[in-house]
């Protein structure tokens, strides 16, 4: 998400003179902003807190050891706060809750991206009349390697994961063919739209990265549905063959920015409404 710098819309032609600040008809001098304003400021309010620990590890670790030490102490405090939020930031808004699954395979997305991986989160999908599917992408991604929509799950960990003949997926005793129906419902309609626009034929594979039980194969496909432990979402692309070029892969993402709605615009608009 870019920053935009806007001019003032009242902004004068070159070189004809302003009129003076207090004869120009409705507008009022910019009222300076109070300390509680600017403590309103996320940004501000951020580098506010961290300061203030900086400043309480600084005097701990003076008053223990040294000046010295102290300071490297308190600047490590503050790099340390600076990592921790950005391996937890997610691109898709923070109202949107994503899970902790999808933040997790978000940040191993991340990485392929100089390997000319495009990826699109939380996006929206025409849904089934009969309820299967949410109508939603948690990230679909477009490389050298072909379009996949993967779906990120935490199951519980103390269920064994299991197959049988590529046909069933297990939890436990929880049979999971709606979960891979809605995967795979999820990925052809992408398909669809995406092939409409583009002019040729899209495959979009399904695929679900399951974090918490450990899966004992590196990846299945159950159902047409590729499976894999959550950890492993980088690897699975990156082990297939190209059969994309780089002008296929832009072409295919900008179809998807404009085709495939984000789901959080989308649940927006509902709270409006219903506001």
């Amino acid at each position: 998400m870019a920053i935009m710098e806007r001019g003032d819309d009242g902004q004068e032609a070159r070189g004809r003179p302003s009129p003076e600040p207090d004869k120009k008809p409705g507008r009022l001098p910019p009222r300076p902003e109070t300390y509680g304003e600017l403590l309103n400021d996320p940004t501000i309010r951020r580098w506010a807190v961290r300061a203030g620990v900086a400043v309480v590890v600084g005097i701990v670790f003076t008053v223990v050891f040294d000046l010295r030490i102290g300071l490297t102490a308190a600047i490590l405090a503050v790099i340390a706060d600076v990592v921790r939020r950005a391996r937890t930031s997610s691109s898709v808004a923070a109202w949107q809750k994503s899970s902790a699954a999808e933040r997790r395979t978000e940040r191993q997305l991340r990485a392929l991206e100089k390997k000319g991986y495009l990826v699109l989160h939380a996006r929206a999908v025409p849904r089934d009349t009969d309820g299967v599917s949410d109508g939603r992408i948690d990230h679909l991604v477009i490389g050298p390697s072909g379009v996949y929509a993967i779906d990120s799950e935490k199951w519980d960990k103390r269920l064994p994961v299991r197959t049988m003949s590529h046909l069933k997926l297990f939890h436990g005793p929880f049979n999971k063919k709606d979960r891979l129906d809605e995967a795979r419902w999820e990925a052809e309609q992408a398909s669809r739209m995406l092939s409409e626009r583009v002019g040729f034929e899209v495959p979009v594979q399904p695929s679900v990265a399951i974090y918490g039980p450990s899966i004992p194969w590196k990846v299945m496909r159950v159902r047409d549905v590729d499976v894999y432990a959550g950890n492993q979402a980088r690897g699975y692309l990156r082990r297939r063959p190209k059969i994309l070029t780089e002008t296929d892969v832009r072409r295919i993402y900008k179809v998807a920015s404009e085709t495939l709605p984000p789901i959080y615009r989308e649940e927006e608009d509902e709270r409006q409404e219903t506001a």
